[in-house]
Parts: structure tokens; C-alpha cells; sequence
């Protein structure tokens, strides 16, 4: 039987691939046989990124891009077709968070956040619609949050964001399956990273955190990367508008003793 999770021939761009999460899926679908274009607004990170992409034994291309930029994410866009000739799978892993008193929270620090983690996919989305669905099996992966579904203290922008990203997951998988795209969310548990490992590492609302987590600990970015495959994959070739939480069981979680 072929294997339906090998992404060989695919051409994937992983938009917020610099570091952590998204660094780790870009590795990831290249080391499943993906050509992968990461990016990011740090050109020496992007750099860096795609030298490991290449010691994997897959092609790639240094790009630099910026989310909150139309114009640059177009810009992006057209440089892989030009390079590859086509493309197969979007990753939308960029964003940011920050904690602060929803009550003196300030409305330019809102809308920043919210135009980087949901309007920055949405531009995503948009601009590689074409390409996305001229491949006939176009793959969007959109990271979602625990704060999808759930509130956490003092970060109320952020949780508003990523619920609206899961709507948005769910419009889009609805309006674009007649164009052969699939459009499907990882809701990463709690995950230390550069993002968020200051307040989540040695913090009591990191041991909150932990006692709310059935499986006992925090989550290994690599853990995602089997998701990712999956949903990029022909596996996904009926799953579309979906939303899979890797989190240890938070999510299911009532009573841990």
C-alpha cells in the first residue's frame, strides 16, 4: 500500500518557521520528503532554517517575509513559483503573545497582536489561494491554541485571536473544499518556546498548567510534527475544518486527583 503520509513532490511554505513550533514542522515535513520554504522577518534566521532544510537533502529557498505586509507576503507568493513552479502546503505558524490587564490593555498592543496572529493568516491564505488550489490537493494548516477553547488569565488578545483563527479555519475548509483545498488546525498544548517559556518555566502558572495536564508535562515541539505530516499529507484527503489539540489530554481534562 503506498504511503499515503510521504509529502514527496509537495512544495511547502511554513510562514513563522524561524523558531520553535514552526521551525520544527518546516524540519519536519522536509525530513517526510517536502520541499519547504520557511519564513520569517529575520532574513539570517530564514538563512539558518533553510541550511537545515538543505542538510535534509531537500530543496528550499531563502525568503524573508512579513505577515503584517500584503505586499510582502505576495512578494513571498511569487518567489516560490518562480522557483518551484507550484506549491501544495501552507503552515501558518507566526505569532506572538503578551500578558496584560484586559482593563488597561491598550488598543494598538490589541490590534497589533491581532493583525499578526489572525489577519496575518488570513493574508496568508489569500495570497497563496491560487497556487493552493491549481495544485488539486492544497494542504493549509493553521496553529490554533488551547485558547481557542479556553480563557487564560491576562491574555485576552490572544485567546481572542486564535478563537477567531479556529473560525476562520472552519470558513475557509467549508468555502475552499470544491477547489481541492483542505483547511485544518493543531492546537499545540503547552509547548515551552522562546514565545512562552518565561511564563510557563518554573512560574506557578506553569505548575497550574501541569496539574491540569493529565500526561504530567509540558509538550516537546517535535510532538507536533506527526500532525503536521498528517494534515499536509494525502491522509488528509477527506479531513478538512478540523481542529486536533495536541496538549496531553488538557483539553479532555476534569478532575487530575
Amino acid at each position: 500500500m503506498r504511503n499515503c503520509l510521504d509529502l514527496s513532490g509537495r512544495v511547502a511554505v511554513v510562514i513563522g518557521a524561524t523558531s520553535g513550533i514552526g521551525r520544527e514542522i518546516a524540519l519536519g515535513l522536509a525530513e517526510h520528503g517536502a520541499d519547504v520554504v520557511p519564513t520569517g522577518r529575520r532574513p539570517a534566521a530564514v538563512e539558518e532554517t533553510c541550511c537545515a532544510i538543505q542538510a535534509l537533502g531537500r530543496q528550499t529557498l531563502a525568503h524573508a517575509a512579513d505577515v503584517r505586509d500584503r505586499q510582502s507576503i505576495d512578494a513571498l507568493r511569487d518567489a516560490v513559483l518562480e522557483r518551484f513552479g507550484r506549491m501544495d502546503n501552507l503552515v501558518n505558524a507566526a505569532g506572538y503573545t503578551f500578558m496584560h490587564d484586559t482593563a488597561t490593555l491598550r488598543e494598538e498592543h490589541w490590534l497589533s497582536l491581532i493583525d499578526t496572529n489572525l489577519s496575518g493568516t488570513l493574508r496568508a491564505c489569500q495570497s497563496f489561494y491560487e497556487p493552493l488550489k491549481a495544485s488539486g490537493r492544497g494542504r493549509i494548516v493553521n496553529i490554533a491554541s488551547l485558547g481557542s477553547f479556553l480563557a487564560f488569565h491576562r491574555v485576552a488578545a490572544y485567546c481572542a485571536a486564535k478563537s477567531a483563527l479556529l473560525s476562520l479555519t472552519r470558513s475557509l475548509a467549508c468555502e475552499w473544499a470544491r477547489d481541492g483545498i483542505s483547511v485544518n488546525a493543531i492546537a499545540p498544548g503547552i509547548f515551552p518556546t522562546d514565545l512562552n517559556s518565561q511564563i510557563v518555566n518554573d512560574t506557578p502558572r506553569g505548575q497550574e498548567m501541569l496539574a491540569r495536564t493529565p500526561m504530567a508535562r509540558f509538550g516537546r515541539p517535535e510532538e507536533l510534527v506527526g500532525t503536521a505530516v498528517l494534515l499536509s499529507s494525502d491522509a488528509a484527503s477527506f479531513l478538512t475544518g478540523q481542529c486536533i489539540a495536541v496538549d496531553g489530554g488538557y483539553l479532555a481534562s476534569g478532575v487530575n486527583s
